[in-house]
């Protein structure tokens, strides 16, 4: 490159090729060479820098969108765990009550196909309707009213506005199925379940207590885990939501086990 320079400019433009330099040459020396070869260091080095921040830009930009997919992916695959975990859970309900021949079996079917529909064909979606979201757990209410009858008390309040609101979808279904697996079907007798929606500001605050397990095996088995559905939601929050917009809380208070979950729904 140095050569071929030093020709052009001695040929084309001027003998003095080295009008910036110490002496005036007309001829290929050690000095000229060396201050060439500087410049086009200077430059090389440039475009060098230049190459390697946009190669680093675009693999950063790779790693990133492959992060995402895979977030997706394993957002997808535990949201798919919640329908079989709910579903077979509600069918062991059901084979209960044909072997005893309830005539509860046909509407409890009736209320199961509905919610059916609705994890199928509604919840594909990142986030669904607050409004939504509450009616899906409304129609497991009425499908544990059912199948309990009179020894089930449900108290469920909802205040401030949940129009326009939005959450990940069956999220809060799964305390409340929770409740009910440990609090209702562990328990003889009238059990209490409260559940209460309050939305304040961009954020629900969602409650919701059950009675211990009578049995101090169940009391065991549930203060270590809360199985499959509760450490589904939690690793569901640590990856579709930032840590500043929901906190999860569990508390033991006499005998009542208390879920509280303060998230943001905009």
């Amino acid at each position: 490159m140095v050569v071929l320079k030093f020709n052009l400019t001695y040929l084309l433009i001027t003998h003095n090729v080295w009008p910036e330099g110490p002496q005036t040459i007309n001829t290929l020396t050690l000095n000229y060479t060396i201050d060439m070869m500087m410049g086009e260091l200077y430059v090389m080095t440039f475009v060098t820098a230049i190459k390697i921040t946009l190669d680093f830009l675009k693999e950063q930009r790779r790693v990133t969108d492959l992060e995402k997919s895979q977030l997706e992916t394993e957002l997808l695959f535990l949201k798919s765990q919640i329908s079989p975990h709910f579903f077979f859970n509600t069918l062991n309900n059901i084979y209960s009550l044909s072997v005893e021949k309830s005539n509860k079996t046909p509407k409890i079917v009736l209320k199961l196909s509905e919610l059916m529909r609705y994890m199928l064909y509604e919840t594909k979606g990142k986030k669904q309707t607050l409004e939504n979201e509450i009616m899906c757990i409304q129609n497991y209410l009425d499908l544990e009213r059912i199948r309990n009858g009179e020894r089930l008390e449900v108290n469920m309040y909802i205040s401030g506005d949940i129009h326009d609101k939005e959450i990940s979808p069956v999220l809060l279904l799964t305390f409340v199925e929770n409740a009910f697996k440990h609090g209702v079907n562990k328990n003889t007798g009238n059990v209490v379940i409260d559940i209460n929606f309050k939305v304040k500001g961009d954020y629900l605050y969602f409650t919701i207590s059950n009675p211990m397990p009578e049995f101090t095996v169940h009391k065991d088995n549930f203060n270590k885990s809360s199985g499959i559905g509760i450490e589904n939601v939690k690793k569901r929050l640590e990856l579709g939501y930032n840590k500043s917009d929901y906190k999860l809380s569990f508390k033991n208070k006499k005998n009542i086990f208390v879920v509280k979950l303060v998230i943001k729904v905009t």
